[in-house]
């Protein structure tokens, strides 16, 4: 009698453990996390409202000749864009993102060879002194792939973290124990990654494409530091990189120009300075309240691009320090889930690609911001999901599919 309770006790012991992992595993399957969603869905939206707004005076007016005079022009190519990236959301948000882990290597290669093809001829493309687009199958830039690639290779070698075997030279030579010391304060770990991250801005240095390179460092920085490399490296190496970026960007002719004209916008309000110049008018005479959505006067061939890296200030003009200020504080919203979603992950390597993929956005909004009110010289880092292009925002959403694709596997949500 007593062994046939045993048994008994077992086998329901048995059904529970398995109907607490199947209760563990419809919890990590579940549904992506709606808040990230609504307010990715809340961002969009806002952005082809703002676009349509700022873009109808160019796309009317056709200085270019490739609107037709419609001045709805971009704003409908936006919106079918927009269109394809909720598709690809979704799709992307489907897949298991752990598959990434394997593909690391090849997806960071393929990224390289499309950021070296802008330099073949008939598949590149130059302006402004730069070669930094494709023409196939339309005009877009490779480094926006190259920077996915580069938040996969980084998490998916940190992941594996614990599982690397210290080096171990001999003692008795003083290059064993120089090369002891380096393996105890982690030199050795951080060698492949500074060959990857070295690799790519010098692939960005020949386009030249220098927001990208700066977009590329602070990311592997976010990425290193969530993954657990110690607080002394970022000390030494942001000194190190402060300085090698300032011998980039004063020994590139158009970036030293850039921050001449940074310092001293006013020199030349009709030349260099205008785009600056005309910001600046725009933000100022938003006011407050703003002049009203629809209303603004900058955007009027007064401001340049003003449907591209600065639509921002037209935001301002329109929509004034109120309305403005409700736009950052949504894009602060989604900038805090993201992280309290990686905090939550499943494990590492999803909980760093969150991290990565969190920190560029946040610092693309930052540095658009920046550039907008002369923070930052201008450096051609645009505003997610209002910003004009195309393939941009298909990238972009991609990229939030991918952290809904982890959520729908966080064990909390």
């Amino acid at each position: 009698m007593p062994r046939t309770i045993l048994k008994a006790r077992a086998r329901a012991r048995a059904q529970a453990q398995t109907e607490t992992g199947q209760s563990r595993v419809s919890r990590i399957q579940g549904g992506v996390d709606l808040p990230f969603l609504m307010l990715t869905i809340v961002l969009v939206a806002i952005g082809l409202v703002m676009l349509l707004s700022a873009s109808y005076p160019s796309a009317y007016y056709d200085l270019r000749g490739n609107t037709g005079g419609d001045p709805l022009y971009y704003f409908k190519r936006q919106g079918v864009f927009a269109l394809v990236g909720f598709g690809v959301m979704y799709v992307v948000s489907k897949l298991n993102y752990r598959g990434l882990k394997g593909l690391a290597m090849p997806i960071l290669v393929v990224a390289c060879v499309l950021m070296l093809a802008v330099h073949v001829p008939g598949l590149g493309h130059s302006s402004g002194g730069a070669t930094r687009w494709l023409n196939f199958p339309t005009q877009w830039q490779p480094s926006e792939v190259g920077k996915i690639a580069l938040i996969i290779f980084f998490a998916a070698r940190l992941a594996k973290r614990d599982q690397r075997k210290p080096l171990s030279f001999r003692r008795n030579t003083a290059a064993g124990r120089f090369g002891n010391l380096l393996e105890r304060i982690g030199f050795f770990e951080l060698v492949p990654y500074l060959i990857v991250l070295i690799l790519m801005i010098g692939i960005l240095y020949l386009q030249p494409h220098m927001s990208a390179a700066i977009q590329m460092v602070v990311i592997a920085a976010a990425i290193l530091f969530a993954g657990g490399i110690s607080a002394g490296w970022f000390i030494g190496g942001g000194t190190v990189v402060v300085g090698a970026l300032a011998v980039l960007i004063f020994g590139m002719g158009y970036s030293s120009g850039r921050i001449t004209t940074w310092l001293n916008p006013w020199d030349d309000p009709l030349g260099d300075g205008m785009q600056t110049v005309q910001s600046l008018l725009a933000i100022g005479s938003g006011g407050l309240t703003g002049l009203g959505l629809g209303n603004g006067r900058q955007k009027f061939l007064y401001l340049p691009e003003a449907q591209n890296d600065f639509i921002f200030a037209i935001v301002c003009e329109e929509l004034g320090l109120i309305g403005a200020c409700l736009i950052l504080a949504v894009f602060a919203l989604l900038i805090i889930r993201g992280y309290w979603l990686a905090l939550h992950a499943r494990d590492k390597f999803g909980a760093l690609i969150v991290v990565g993929i969190t920190t560029l956005f946040a610092f693309q909004v930052f540095a658009n911001v920046a550039v907008v009110t002369n923070l930052f010289p201008v450096t051609g880092i645009s505003m997610p999901f209002f910003s004009y292009g195309g393939t941009a925002l298909i990238i972009q959403m991609a990229e939030m599919g991918l952290i809904l694709g982890i959520s729908r596997q966080n064990p909390v949500t």
